[in-house]
This record gives C-alpha cells, sequence and structure tokens, in this order.
C-alpha cells in the first residue's frame, strides 16, 4: 500500500512540475518590499503613462506583496505604489511592447515613514496585532510589555489564546496547539515544552503567528492550529546587532542577557544569538479532595509549596550565501544547554471528614532537571524563473540530551502530630535521549497569471529512549524498585506529501489542497508487548475568499487535522506527587482527527469577525481518575469533542498619540464519552476571553496598557475558574535610537489565579494555585552597528516532530 501510494504522489509530483506556463502578453506585474525586505500586502499601485502621467489601472497587493496590471497597451509606462506609514515609491520608466509578452517591474522598496517635528523623530512601526488573509500576527519587537518577559508570559497576551495552571496552550477554547518556532517544530512534550517557552527571552521574539486553519502545505498535526514563533534575525550590511540586559523582581529576583549579532558583506551574511538568564519562580497550591472506598468516605487536605529556578543558556549560529541572485544556501546550528531546581513540600492532612484528621503526611521533594540540544539545519532555496517559480529544500538534525535526578522523602504522622513510623525514601533518574531526522522539499510554479500550484514531499524520523531508574531505602541503602523501574522506546516515521491549487479571479481567489502522511510507529515498554501502528491520512483542504467591493470580504476555509499523542503521554511510567497522588501516561493512546471550518468577514481591513466550528472524534484528554483513596492522571480518548468558537478582533485609533485594538473570543465546548471509570461524560459551557491592548506615544516615550479577562468555563473534566490581570510598561529611545530602556509590571494588581474544580467520572475535588504573577521588569537594549536592513527568511523541515518529542528549550 505503502508503495502504491508513494508512486501515485510522485507521478503526480512530476506531471505538475512537467506543466508549461502560459505564454501572456501586456501583462506587468512586480513586487513591493520595505526596507527589510518583507513583503508588503494590501499596498495601493497604480500604473500610469509616462508622458502624462494619467493613471491607466490601479490595484492592490496580495499577500505576496505581488501586483499584476492585465491587457497593458503598448506604450512607456511607470508604476507608484502607496502604503500607510511609508514613503511613495515608483518605478524607472519601462516599455511595453505587443511581442514583449509578460513584463516584470524590478522590486519597488519603501521606506518608514519618518517624520521630523521640532527635532523630534516619529517612525511609523507596525501595529502589535495585525490580521492578515490566512493568520493573525503579534509583532512582539514592537511591544513595550514583550521586554523582559519569557516566551510564555507573551504568549498568554496572544489573541485568542488561553494558557491553563499546567502550561497546557489553548487556541479558541481547543487544545491540541502546534507549536514551531521559525517554521521549524519542537518536537516536545507540553512539560517540555512550557519550559522551552520559559526559557525563552522574549527580547529574541520578532512575531508571534497565529494560523487557526492552515493550508495542506503545513504538516497535519494540531487540531486548533499552528502558533508559529519567529526569532529575530536580519541581515544588515557591515557588522551591527544588539545587546539587551534585563532584571525582574517578583519573590525573587530574575536576570536574563541577550546578544543577537550578524555581519554582512558581500553574498556572505553571518548571524548569531547568545541569551543566558536565571528565572526563580514560586508556586503554591492548595487540593481538596473527597475519595469514596467501599461506602467510606475519606477527605484529603494537601497544601503545596514549590520554589523553582530556571536557568538557561541557548546559541544559534548561521550563515547564508547567495551563490547567484537566484540561489541562496544556508545553515544554521543551534543548541542550549539548561537546568532546572524544583523543591517541593506537600503536606496532607487524612480525614473521615474536612473538619476531623486521623492521620497525615508530609512529602519533600526535590527534583533536579537538565536540558541539552544541539540542532543543525542545512537549506536551499532556488528562485526558477521571475514569475515566481521556486524551489527549496531542508535536512534537519536534532538530538535532544534530558536527565532528571528526583528524591521523595515522606514523613508519616498520626493525629497528634508523633510520627508513626521511619519516612519512606525514594529515588528516581530518568535519563531520556531523543534523536530526530527530517528532510522536506518544496515546489512552486505559477501555470497562469491566475493558476499556481505548490508541491511537496517530506520525510522525518523520531526515536526517544526513556529510561525510569526508580530506587527505595530498605533502611541501609537505596536499591532498586522493580515494581516502578522500567524503559520504553518509541520509534516514529512519517512519509507525507501535498499539493496545493490556487485559482485567482477578479474580485477573489479559490485554493484547494491535499496532503496525505503514512505513519509508523513502535511503542515498547521493556517486558510488556510492543504497541505497532501504521496508518495512511488523507488531509483535504479549501480556502476560497471573495472580496465584494474595497470595504466587504469574506472568506471560507476547511481543513482536516490530526494529533498523535506526544511521546510523554504514551510513556507508561508511573511518577508520584505523594504516595495517595501520581500520574502516568497511556500507550495505547490513539490519534485524534479534527474537521475546522471557518466564516470570517472584514469590513474596511479593520474589523475581523470569524465563525468556526470543528468536531474532533477520538479525543485525547487529560482526566484524574480515582482508585480507591488514589487519584492519578493520565489521558484518554473520549468519544467527542465538538467546538463552536466566534472571534471578533479590531484595531483603533482615539488620537495620534493613542491606539488600541480589541479581540473577543466566545466559544462552546462539549465532549462527550460513554463508560470511563462507570461513568459518563456529556458536558459542555459557553465562555469567552476578552483582550484589549492600549498603546500611548508621547514623543520619545511609549506606553503599553494590556488587559485580559477569561471567564469560567468546562474543558474536559475540569471546570475553570476566570482568570484576569492588568499588564502595563513604558519605554524611552534616546541617544540616536542606540539606547532603549523599558519598565513593565506583570499583573499589577496580582489577580491572576490558576483555580478549577472537578465532579466528573466520580472525582470530587478543588485546586487553587497561586504562581509569581506580579513581576516588575527592567530592560536596557543597546543597538550597534549599521539600519540598513535586508532581511531573509526561511522554513526549515523538521517541524512537527519537535512539538512532541522531550527536552528543554
Amino acid at each position: 500500500m505503502k508503495k502504491t501510494v508513494t508512486k501515485i504522489y510522485y507521478t503526480l509530483l512530476l506531471a505538475g512540475i512537467g506543466l508549461t506556463t502560459f505564454a501572456q502578453t501586456a501583462r506587468v506585474t512586480g513586487k513591493l518590499v520595505n526596507d527589510q525586505g518583507v513583503k508588503l500586502d494590501y499596498a495601493t499601485v497604480s500604473i500610469l503613462k509616462a508622458t502624462d502621467s494619467t493613471v491607466i489601472k490601479g490595484a492592490l497587493t496580495n499577500n505576496a506583496g505581488v501586483y499584476i496590471f492585465d491587457n497593458i497597451k503598448p506604450g512607456d509606462y511607470i508604476v507608484k505604489a502607496t502604503n500607510v506609514g511609508y514613503t511613495k515609491a515608483a518605478s524607472a520608466t519601462f516599455t511595453v511592447t505587443a511581442d514583449k509578452g509578460d513584463l516584470t517591474v524590478p522590486d519597488l522598496k519603501m521606506s518608514a515613514n519618518v517624520k521630523t517635528l521640532n527635532t523630534v523623530n516619529i517612525t511609523s512601526t507596525k501595529p502589535l496585532i495585525e490580521r492578515k488573509i490566512d493568520r493573525t500576527v503579534m509583532n512582539v519587537e514592537n511591544s513595550v510589555l514583550a521586554a523582559g518577559n519569557t516566551a510564555m508570559e507573551i504568549l498568554e497576551r496572544a489573541p485568542g489564546v488561553t494558557i491553563d495552571k499546567d502550561d497546557n496552550i489553548s487556541l479558541k477554547g481547543k487544545q491540541g496547539v502546534t507549536v514551531m518556532i521559525n517554521d521549524k517544530l519542537t518536537y516536545l512534550s507540553p512539560a517540555q515544552l512550557a519550559t522551552l517557552l520559559r526559557s525563552t527571552d522574549g527580547t529574541t521574539i520578532q512575531s508571534i503567528e497565529i494560523i487557526s486553519n492552515p493550508s495542506a502545505k503545513y504538516d497535519a498535526a494540531g487540531n486548533s492550529g499552528i502558533i508559529n514563533i519567529k526569532l529575530k534575525k536580519n541581515k544588515q550590511n557591515g557588522t551591527n546587532g544588539s545587546l539587551t540586559a534585563a532584571v525582574a523582581s517578583a519573590s525573587r529576583l530574575r536576570e536574563s542577557q541577550n546578544l543577537n549579532i550578524n555581519h554582512k558583506e558581500g553574498n556572505l551574511n553571518i548571524f548569531g544569538l547568545l541569551s543566558h538568564g536565571d528565572i526563580p519562580n514560586y508556586q503554591r497550591m492548595d487540593l481538596n479532595r473527597k475519595t469514596v472506598d467501599a461506602g467510606n468516605n475519606t477527605y484529603f487536605r494537601q497544601e503545596a509549596s514549590s520554589p523553582q529556578v530556571y536557568h538557561y543558556n541557548n546559541f544559534k549560529l548561521g550563515a547564508d550565501l547567495d551563490v547567484t541572485k537566484n540561489n541562496t544556501v544556508g545553515v544554521v546550528i543551534s543548541g542550549n544547554s539548561n537546568k532546572e531546581k524544583d523543591l517541593n513540600n506537600n503536606f496532607t492532612k487524612i480525614g473521615q471528614s474536612m473538619n476531623t484528621v486521623d492521620s497525615a503526611l508530609n512529602t519533600s521533594s526535590e527534583i533536579r532537571q537538565t536540558f541539552s540540544n544541539l540542532a543543525v539545519n542545512f537549506n536551499d532555496r532556488l528562485q526558477l524563473d521571475t514569475l515566481g517559480q521556486t524551489l527549496s529544500a531542508d535536512l534537519d538534525y536534532s538530538k535532544f540530551k534530558n536527565n532528571s535526578k528526583a528524591s521523595y522523602n515522606t514523613d508519616y504522622y498520626l493525629p497528634d502530630g508523633t510520627i508513626q513510623h521511619a519516612p519512606e525514601l525514594l529515588r528516581n533518574e530518568t535519563p531520556s535521549d531523543i534523536e530526530i531526522y527530517s528532510a522536506k522539499a518544496d515546489y512552486a510554479k505559477p501555470l497562469s497569471k491566475t493558476v499556481k500550484i505548490e508541491t511537496g514531499a517530506k520525510f522525518s524520523s523520531v526515536k526517544t529512549d526513556n529510561d525510569l531508574r526508580a530506587g527505595k531505602f530498605n533502611g541501609a541503602d537505596f536499591v532498586n524498585d522493580t515494581t516502578r523501574s522500567n524503559r520504553f522506546i518509541y520509534t516514529e516515521k512519517i512519509t507525507a506529501g501535498y499539493f496545493n491549487i490556487n485559482k485567482q479571479y477578479k474580485n477573489g481567489s479559490v485554493q484547494l489542497g491535499l496532503r496525505a502522511e503514512y505513519t509508523q510507529s513502535n511503542g515498547n515498554l521493556l517486558g510488556s508487548t510492543p504497541v505497532d501502528r501504521s496508518y495512511l491520512n488523507f488531509f483535504p483542504s479549501l480556502f476560497i475568499n471573495q472580496t465584494l467591493n474595497s470595504k466587504n470580504e469574506f472568506n471560507f476555509s476547511f481543513s482536516r487535522r490530526i494529533d498523535r499523542p506526544n511521546y510523554s503521554e504514551l510513556n507508561p511510567f508511573v511518577y508520584y506527587l505523594d504516595p495517595y497522588t501520581f500520574s502516568k501516561g497511556n500507550a495505547f493512546l490513539k490519534p485524534q482527527y479534527t474537521n475546522n471550518f471557518e466564516l470570517g468577514y472584514v469590513y474596511n481591513k479593520t474589523i475581523d469577525v470569524n465563525f468556526g466550528y470543528s468536531h474532533t472524534t477520538d479525543a485525547n484528554i487529560e482526566i484524574i481518575l480515582t482508585q480507591g483513596k488514589k487519584s492519578f492522571q493520565t489521558n484518554l480518548n473520549l468519544a467527542t469533542q465538538t467546538n463552536y468558537n466566534v472571534n471578533i478582533f479590531s484595531p483603533y485609533t482615539i488620537a495620534k498619540w493613542w491606539t488600541g485594538n480589541a479581540n473577543l473570543n466566545g466559544f462552546y465546548t462539549k465532549f462527550k464519552a460513554d463508560s470511563i471509570n462507570g461513568h459518563n461524560i456529556d458536558n459542555g459551557t459557553a465562555a469567552f476571553v476578552f483582550k484589549t491592548t492600549q498603546t500611548f506615544l508621547f514623543g520619545t516615550f511609549k506606553g503599553e496598557v494590556s488587559l485580559n479577562y477569561s471567564s469560567r468555563m468546562t474543558y474536559g473534566i475540569y471546570e475553570m475558574h476566570d482568570r484576569k490581570s492588568i499588564d502595563a510598561a513604558v519605554s524611552q529611545t534616546f541617544a540616536d535610537k542606540k539606547f532603549n530602556v523599558k519598565f513593565g509590571v506583570d499583573d499589577v494588581f496580582n489577580l491572576r489565579r490558576n483555580d478549577l474544580d472537578s465532579h466528573e467520572l466520580g472525582n470530587d475535588f478543588s485546586i487553587r494555585q497561586k504562581r509569581d504573577s506580579r513581576v516588575y521588569r527592567l530592560t536596557v537594549t543597546y543597538n550597534f552597528g549599521n539600519a540598513k536592513i535586508k532581511q531573509r527568511e526561511h522554513r526549515t523541515g523538521a517541524e512537527e516532530e519537535a512539538g512532541r518529542a522531550g527536552g528543554g528549550n
């Protein structure tokens, strides 16, 4: 079956490549870019007679920055372009002849509009939130609130995004988000992804892209879409860069430093990044629960405190070489060496009622984790002609080495506080190795002035090796605990191919795509029967865009998605919080499949309204089950998950010095499952998330205030309480823009909490959790070198797999 599918795919691939371009005459096309080489969409372009400047036609650039004028008669012409926030641009005079065919105007570069008023420079910048045709972009590098924050803290402010008590990321009320960094999947479990994001300095981030319904070109993983974090990378002439230092104060002092540098000379550009940080944190959690065993009630009142500290050291080194004007090759080497230390103290009172104590126990633990990673990417970009025919290829290799050493000390007490017996002493060591290989190629070809095809293939191979070495104290020494020690090896190979065809109309466009992915996986818990799986899936997608007039635009999209269980969810190891509370994986988890539909309306390119519906089968949900007096956390496949959502976004201007944006996301999520632990699940609630950011400009000062509010909501078995916070920051630039100082306060009123309850599946518990949320930050940035920027960005091949493996940053 695999060989047949492969033959069919490559036959289609070769047939697509073999199609020839239809010759057209008197068509004028070109592209608009800014000083950084970034494509400018929705800019106004006109073609004029060179003799008397008579306007012949007008057009808007598309999302690739391209404009097209059809049926242009022979003669001499110029092209002029205007765009908000940029100076006007005009081409040199060119000549159209009847026998010349298509004519491509050299790229027009538009510079940011800078006006001098009383020696004060006012430079236009991108808005904090931009809504594009297929994604929402959060321009982090322009935000004062981003300074001194980590990627996780910044992501909490992104439109439609919520993060729960365990750092699981949801988009529009749905979990299952695929997180990419520089178009590259991270291959991390949710906990390890959280560590990565907490260890990523916000000053290294350029933007965050939110793609709720990706096309067939992207990996099919992620039922609620893709969040792509774009790190800063520039190609300035000469030697230049920036140095950033930040300090922050919460329960303890935090600090971070970042150096971003590049050198461009001729056809060669070399760039590098170094970052270091020490990020302590503190959280307190109260857990009250009731269990019923043989008709008897037992009440547990747990109080846990957890001081934590993350130490991160990250680097990136790369080079791009323009072999010819149409061919660029590059290499990127990145890595990290990070550490985490958790000190947990968990005191539990046990009784027959909430007001009585029959016994107690105290579990103190120390967990030391190390994460190291080395990744190498080779890439090649080839522009085959001036009409948009391109070919690109990526080769990726990543190696993660992680280790966790944990010690647990449990004391048991009588009601009067005396110790019952000798303490229980446990140790765990969990080394984990992950190796990833990935290769991909993408080809794009315009078949005519209105039709374009894209096709490509990708192969990825992942192997994870997790070894749990558990020990218990026998009164004299630690010996191997055979009841808990084990080793879990997981391998996964995915072969994929896709085909997209896009047709442009006078006032709209249609894109149809199909992606095929063949998955082979093996989960082997030593001493148990391996779990082998192989399956072939097809993922169709459809995108329709229709512009009614200059102020009204509609769009519709559909895509089918998959979420394969991440490697930590499959790992059946048991991890204890205390003798009555633990977590374990489920080697028999199946992939979940989702059909996503979205209908959008855009008014005046500012007010964006989006309606969404999705239906998921075999929904992979985190649950808590109770067996006797013990409760444990695991993941199971529920029958279905259904989501309805509406998202409204709009930027606005109140005054020249006051702009803002508002985002309201409302959703209803319903879960359904039968016969889990003797109970059924059939629940759903309506909820909403509201976020708004206000930006103020006063001379060289810039201020931002952000408000976030999430209403109460139900997700799976959890009833989550409302969450709210207000953040504020101010910055000033001086010394000819070489220095920038930012001061900010996160959660000004210290309101942010993570509280929840559960009364499903026989559970009866409540969790009250508070982390360090009010943080005072001071950040200083020094920019040096040349200010003329020419930028190139590229996607790498190892995209989906890194989102589900293991390792820190």
